[in-house]
C-alpha cells in the first residue's frame, strides 16, 4: 500500500512539474478576406470558387476551421461582400501555402472560372485583405459552442481602431491581461478569435469575432456586458480612458458551406 501511495505522489509532482514548464500553444494567424462584388451573378461565381475549389484545397493542406460569412444587409446592399477567415497555425504555413495551391491540379480545374476569368468579365469588383496575430489571451481559435441553425445564427467581427501604437496595445492589455476576455467568457459570449492586426487598411487596430444564437441572444448579451461591474470597474481606470477612437461592427451570417 505504501508502495502505491509513493508511486502516486511521484506521478502527482511530474504531472505537476510537466504542466507548469508547459510551453503554451503558439498564437494562429488569420487572414481576412472581403470580396467586394457587383452583384448576385459575382456572389454566385465567388460562392462557387470558394466551395468547390478554395476550402477543399485547404482542407486539403490540413488548413481547417474556414469561415465563409455574408452580412445580414448582404441582398439589399449596392456592393455585396463575402467575408473568408482563414487560420494558420504560422507564417511559415501562411507563406507556403500559396506555391502549394497553385500546384493542385484539382483546384485549377475546380477554380478555372474564378483564376481564368477574362479582363471584361472579373469575378469580384475587389479584394481587401487583413492580417492578423491571436491574442496571447487567446492563442488558437476555439470551436464555436453555438447550435443553432446557420439561418438563425449571428457572427459579429468587430474591429477598433487607436490613435497611436502606444494607444493600440494599452486596448489590447485590456482584452489579455485587463480580463476583457474574461469578461467575455463569464458572460456566455462565444468567441471565435481575438487577433492584433498586422497589415490592412486600418492600423493600429484590433479585430475580434463572437457569435450568438440568434439577434436575440446577441442583444442580450451586450446588454449583460454593458451593465457588467466588473466591466465597468476595468473600463473606468484612467489608463484605461481614450485607447480607442472608432469601432466598425459587421453583423454577419455564414454561408451554407461554411466551416461553422
Amino acid at each position: 500500500m505504501m508502495k502505491i501511495l509513493i508511486h502516486l505522489q511521484i506521478m502527482l509532482l511530474l504531472t505537476a512539474s510537466l504542466m507548469a514548464n508547459a510551453v503554451p500553444p503558439e498564437r494562429q494567424y488569420y487572414e481576412i478576406r472581403i470580396y467586394h462584388l457587383t452583384g448576385i451573378e459575382q456572389e454566385k461565381r465567388i460562392d462557387k470558387y470558394l466551395r468547390d475549389a478554395l476550402i477543399p484545397v485547404l482542407h486539403k493542406n490540413n488548413i481547417i476551421h474556414i469561415g465563409i460569412f455574408k452580412p445580414l444587409a448582404n441582398d439589399t446592399a449596392a456592393i455585396r461582400k463575402v467575408y473568408v477567415l482563414i487560420p494558420y497555425r504560422s507564417l511559415d504555413q501562411y507563406g507556403t501555402i500559396t506555391d502549394k495551391i497553385e500546384k493542385d491540379k484539382d483546384y485549377q480545374s475546380a477554380g478555372a472560372d474564378y483564376i481564368d476569368a477574362t479582363y471584361n468579365n472579373p469575378p469580384y469588383l475587389r479584394i481587401e485583405r487583413i492580417f492578423s496575430k491571436a491574442f496571447t489571451g487567446m492563442p488558437v481559435m476555439e470551436p464555436v459552442k453555438t447550435t443553432s441553425s446557420f439561418s438563425e445564427r449571428v457572427y459579429e467581427m468587430r474591429s477598433y481602431e487607436s490613435a497611436t501604437e502606444k494607444l493600440h496595445a494599452k486596448k489590447v492589455r485590456m482584452f489579455n491581461e485587463g480580463n476583457e476576455i474574461g469578461i467575455f467568457k463569464r458572460l456566455g459570449f462565444n468567441a471565435v478569435f481575438y487577433s492584433q492586426a498586422i497589415a490592412g487598411a486600418a492600423l493600429p487596430n484590433l479585430i475580434y469575432m463572437i457569435t450568438f444564437e440568434n439577434m436575440a441572444a446577441h442583444d442580450k448579451l451586450w446588454n449583460d456586458f454593458k451593465n457588467d461591474p466588473e466591466w465597468k470597474k476595468v473600463s473606468a481606470l484612467p489608463e484605461n480612458q481614450n485607447v480607442m477612437y472608432k469601432a466598425d461592427i459587421f453583423l454577419l451570417r455564414p454561408a451554407d458551406y461554411s466551416d461553422y
